[in-house]
């Protein structure tokens, strides 16, 4: 990476290929799969239909990254599913799409934090009182870190990410070489349900976590601007990183199902590490809590990265406070940085409990903004048919119709499931419009 030199306030032209690579997999790959392969189980509890779940969102992630593109390289501006809204449908529904998915992430940045301090603890008992303060000091080092710069940030992300992968494939090739198939004895409990009536819900409650797990397939995205040929890097890293993905999660499964009977995932916390607890016994749990550590440590490394571009893209055009836009001499949003920061602190505070239950409401959010971000796609097209594209979604209008479609089929179903934090998810949308008009009003003064 070298710095081609920047304007005050404007981002740096200094990422490629290798860093989309590193920020897709770094902003997807985190707790969800080494801890939600028990919960699906327990929802669905067999082998077929969990890996059909994880096979039918892992198509959705590649098909809406071959939508992201078309909007990343048409509308390269830092931000993703904002920028794309705000150009397709005006302020006020870019405005509503920013601040929903920059309160998803700031969640899950608390939520993230918490969790480390609380596997921390379960490696060293005597810190258990101190899980608040560990928290608290986790997102305070991340911030820090990521106000040196954006090379910094960009070179730390790939090293981790690196770390990542590696880990997670030789987790299966450890499992397939030493685990004792255990697919004979898996549960057909997952069928029984279907005449129960219930296997609708169990297969909505299993995508919300899965569709939580894969989050952050469209990271790159938020970093066009600052990439030194978007057209060319940004296709490469975006179908690159996804598909890697997907690979990893659909092994990481096949795995823990040879090795753990249906009845004991069902009831796991953390499967990958009595996957291994079951193959080499219970202090080898260890190994996989501690890679537990590293991998929440790259997520919000690369969401404390990410997640601030948001706000200065929405600062720059007006739909933020101002401060928000001020980018420091390393490319970092400086101003927004330490909102994010913050507001993450408070969450902590508030304890685990609550930040879950905002968790849940972040998944909301997040299809929410796939769906804008489809949406945006098929407006653009109708609305400046003539604005460059040099990368077209295949299959147009049929595909990102199909992936609105989707898209909005589960957040009915997630509202039908799972009524009341869909509820607290909607009364958030509606208190965003005063909020809107406030902050259009301050910046008019």
């Amino acid at each position: 990476m070298t710095n081609k030199g920047s304007k005050q306030n404007e981002l740096l032209k200094i990422l490629g290929v290798g860093f989309g690579i590193a920020v897709t997999l770094g902003g997807t790959i985190g707790t969800g799969i080494l801890r939600t392969p028990g919960t699906i189980a327990a929802e669905l509890g067999n082998p077929v239909l969990i890996m059909g779940v994880w096979v039918a969102v892992s198509l959705y992630a590649f098909l809406g990254v071959l939508c992201a593109i078309e909007l990343g390289v048409s509308v390269p501006k830092a931000g993703s599913w904002y920028v794309y809204a705000q150009r397709a449908f005006g302020d006020y529904l870019g405005f509503l799409t920013g601040i929903t998915s920059w309160l998803g992430t700031v969640a899950s940045l608390g939520f993230g934090a918490y969790t480390i301090a609380e596997y921390l603890a379960l490696i060293f008992p005597s810190l258990s009182i101190f899980i608040v303060p560990i928290a608290i000091a986790v997102l305070v080092i991340l911030t820090g870190f990521h106000l040196v710069g954006t090379a910094v940030g960009g070179r730390s992300q790939e090293i981790m990410s690196a770390i990542k992968a590696v880990g997670l494939l030789a987790f299966v090739v450890v499992c397939f070489s030493y685990g004792s198939e255990s697919v004979g004895h898996l549960s057909t409990g997952g069928i029984r349900r279907l005449t129960e009536g219930s296997l609708l819900i169990g297969i909505i409650a299993a995508l919300q976590g899965i569709f939580y797990t894969f989050d952050g397939w469209h990271t790159a995205a938020y970093f066009t601007e600052e990439n030194t040929d978007a057209t060319k890097n940004l296709p490469k890293a975006m179908i690159s990183g996804v598909l890697s993905i997907i690979v990893i999660y659909l092994l990481v499964n096949l795995a823990i199902l040879y090795v753990l009977p249906m009845e004991d995932l069902q009831v796991s916390k953390l499967a990958a590490a009595d996957a291994m607890a079951h193959v080499f016994g219970e202090e080898s749990g260890k190994i996989i809590t501690i890679f537990l550590l590293v991998s929440i440590i790259g997520i919000m490394n690369t969401q404390v990265m990410m997640t601030p571009r948001t706000l200065f893209s929405m600062s720059r055009d007006g739909l933020f406070f101002k401060r928000a836009q001020i980018v420091n001499k390393g490319g970092s949003p400086a101003f927004a940085l330490l909102l994010t920061c913050s507001l993450s602190v408070m969450l902590i505070f508030i304890g685990k409990e609550t930040s879950g239950r905002l968790l849940d409401i972040a998944t909301f959010y997040f299809v929410f903004a796939y769906a804008m971000g489809f949406a945006s796609l098929l407006m653009l097209r109708k609305k400046e048919p003539n604005l460059p594209r040099p990368y077209k979604v295949p299959f147009y209008p049929f595909l990102p119709w199909l992936m609105l479609i989707l898209s909005m089929a589960f957040l009915v179903g997630a509202v039908i499931s799972d009524s009341q934090n869909s509820l607290y998810a909607v009364i958030v949308l509606l208190l965003t419009y005063p909020v809107y008009r406030l902050i259009k009003v301050k910046n008019k003064s």
